[in-house]
C-alpha cells in the first residue's frame, strides 16, 4: 500500500496474503510475537536445569558407578539460571530483534555464562564451600551448558528470521492513523504486519487542526473501532506538532482501546534513547557511560591477571633492559611524562628511557625516523616497544587498562582536543597498552591532522563495541604488529 496517495477518509481493508509458494500452511503454527521473549526465558532454564541434571549424573555413573545427589545438581542449576537470565534480560538479549543477532547472541551468551561461573566460583571460595561440590561434574555442565545455549540461539536465528519472512507470527486488530505531514511509507506498514499486528483500517489525517475533514474522519474512526474486534489504535505522527496530535488523542478517550504513537521526524530520535525516572521526573539518557558496572568490574578483573601475571614473567627482561640504559646513555632507566587518563584525570605514564632528553612541557617534538635524540639502545627499546612495557605499572595502579586508547602527551591532546572533533571523547575509558587504532596500521608518530583524525575514529569504535572478545582479539593483533615493527622509531 502507498502511504503517500492522499486517500483521505477512505477506509481500507488489509488482507494478509501468503507469499507465493508458502500457501497458508506457514499459519499453521502461528504464536503471538510477544510470547518470543517469556518462551526463550522458560527454554534457557529449562537447557540449564537438564544439562546440570544429566552433567552430573552422567559424570558420577562413571567415575563411582552412582547417579550422586540430584537434589543438589537442581540447586546448583537454579542459581545458575537464576543469575544467568537476570543479567541477559536486563541486557535485553532475549529481545526478538536481539534474537536475530546470532554473532552477538554467541558472544553475549558465551561471557555472560562465563561471568556467572567465575562469581560463582569466587563466591564458592570466600564461603569455603567448594569442596560440596564435583569440579568434575562442574566442568562438564558448564561446557555442556554452554553448548546447549549456543545451539539454542541458532535456532531461535533460524525460527525467528522464518516467522518474520512469512508472518508466523500474530498479535492485535489494529486501526493506523496516519496525519499527512508524517509522510508514511508502506515500510512501517510492513514492519507492523511482519509482527503480527492485523491492520484491519487505515485512516489519513489532513494537517489542518480546525479542518472540517479532519474531524469527520475522526468521527469515522471513532465509529469503526466502536462495537468492533479492533483492540488497539495505533497513530504514526510527528510530534512537532503536538497541539495537533494532543487534540486528537483527547478525541481517541472516548474509545476503551489502547492507543500508541508511532513517532516521526528529527524528535523520534529521543525514542530510541534510554529513559529513567528520578522521583516522579522521567529522564532521557542523552549520553549513557562507556561501560556498565559488570563490564568495568570485567575489564578491571582482566587487567589485573594479565598485568600482575606478565609482570613476574618479565622480571628478566625489566633487569637486563634496566643495566643496558644505565650504561649506554646517562640519565635515569625509567622516563615519567604526564598523561591524560580516563575523564580527563592527569597521570605519569612509565616508560623505559629511549631518549637523551625527558620533555614534559607545553612543547613536545615527536620522535621521528633516524632522530639523533634517541639512544642506541633506545633505537631497539622502541623497535619492539619494550620500552612500553613498565605501563604494566600503570594497569595494576588502575590509571591504564591493557587494551585501550593509547594516550597521548598533555602537550599534543591540548593541540588535538582543538584541531579533531570527538577528540576528547577519547577519555571516556581508561587509555591503554595497545589498542584498535595501533593495530590497523596507526601506531607511531602523528605526522598529520588527519593521521590523529584516522586514528581517532579507530579509538571511538573500540569505545563504542567493546567487549571481551575484542580486547583478546586486539592483545593478539598486537602481536603480530610487534613482530613486524613497522612505524616503531
Amino acid at each position: 500500500m502507498n502511504f503517500s496517495k492522499p486517500n483521505i477518509g477512505v477506509r481500507e481493508n488489509i488482507t494478509l496474503v501468503p507469499r507465493k509458494g508458502q500457501g497458508w500452511k506457514a499459519l499453521n503454527w502461528a504464536i503471538s510475537y510477544r510470547a518470543v521473549t517469556p518462551l526463550a526465558i522458560i527454554i534457557d532454564a529449562l537447557i540449564i536445569f537438564s544439562t546440570s541434571m544429566l552433567s552430573g549424573i552422567v559424570y558420577h555413573l562413571e567415575t563411582i558407578g552412582l547417579p550422586g545427589r540430584m537434589i543438589q545438581f537442581g540447586g546448583f542449576a537454579a542459581v545458575v539460571a537464576a543469575l544467568f537470565i537476570t543479567v541477559g534480560k536486563s541486557r535485553n538479549h532475549y529481545k526478538l530483534t536481539e534474537l536475530l543477532n546470532l554473532k552477538s547472541q554467541i558472544r553475549q551468551v558465551s561471557l555472560t555464562w562465563i561471568v556467572v561461573f567465575l562469581f560463582l566460583t569466587g563466591a564458592a571460595f570466600a564461603m569455603k564451600v567448594g569442596g560440596e561440590f564435583s569440579r568434575g561434574a562442574t566442568l562438564l555442565f558448564a561446557g555442556c551448558g554452554l553448548a546447549a545455549l549456543i545451539a539454542a540461539r541458532v535456532i531461535w536465528r533460524v525460527f525467528v528470521a522464518d516467522g518474520l519472512a512469512v508472518r508466523r507470527f500474530y498479535g492485535r486488530q489494529i486501526v493506523l492513523i496516519a496525519e499527512q505531514s508524517s509522510q508514511m511509507d508502506s515500510g512501517l506498514h510492513e514492519a507492523l504486519v511482519r509482527h503480527g499486528l492485523e491492520m484491519s483500517h487505515q485512516f489519513v489525517l489532513p494537517i489542518e487542526h480546525d479542518s472540517t475533514h479532519r474531524k469527520d474522519i475522526i468521527a469515522q474512526v471513532i465509529s469503526t473501532v466502536r462495537g468492533s474486534d479492533i483492540e488497539e489504535i495505533v497513530v504514526s505522527a510527528s510530534l512537532d506538532r503536538w497541539p495537533e496530535l494532543n487534540g486528537l488523542l483527547s478525541e481517541l478517550r472516548v474509545l476503551p482501546v489502547p492507543v500508541n504513537l508511532v513517532p516521526v521526524g528529527p524528535l523520534s530520535e529521543l525514542f530510541m534513547l534510554s529513559s529513567h525516572t528520578i522521583g516522579e521526573t522521567v529522564t532521557i539518557e542523552l549520553q549513557h557511560g562507556p561501560r556498565t558496572l559488570l563490564e568495568r568490574a570485567i575489564k578491571r578483573a582482566s587487567d589485573i591477571v594479565i598485568a600482575g601475571t606478565a609482570l613476574i614473567l618479565l622480571l628478566p627482561l625489566f633487569a637486563v633492559t634496566a643495566l643496558a640504559i644505565k650504561f649506554d646513555s646517562r640519565g635515569p632507566i625509567i622516563f615519567r611524562q604526564r598523561r591524560c587518563g580516563f575523564n580527563g584525570r592527569l597521570f605519569r605514564i612509565f616508560k623505559f628511557r629511549t631518549m637523551s632528553v625527558l620533555e614534559d612541557g607545553e612543547t613536545i617534538v615527536q620522535a621521528q625516523q633516524y632522530d639523533s635524540r634517541v639512544t642506541r639502545v633506545g633505537h631497539w627499546l622502541r623497535r619492539t616497544s619494550i620500552d612500553e612495557l613498565p605501563q604494566l605499572l600503570n594497569v595494576l595502579r588502575g590509571s591504564m587498562s591493557i587494551v585501550g586508547p593509547r594516550p597521548h602527551a598533555v602537550a599534543h591532546d591540548n593541540h588535538f582536543d582543538k584541531m579533531v572533533s570527538n577528540y576528547a571523547y577519547r577519555h571516556h575509558v581508561k587509555p591503554g597498552l595497545t589498542g584498535w587504532a595501533q593495530v590497523n596500521g596507526f601506531r607511531g608518530p602523528t605526522r598529520t591532522i588527519a593521521d590523529i583524525e584516522e586514528r581517532t575514529k579507530f579509538d571511538l569504535w573500540y569505545i563504542d563495541n567493546w567487549n571481551l572478545a575484542v580486547d583478546i582479539k586486539i592483545i593478539c593483533m598486537t602481536a603480530i604488529e610487534l613482530f613486524r615493527g613497522e612505524n616503531a622509531y
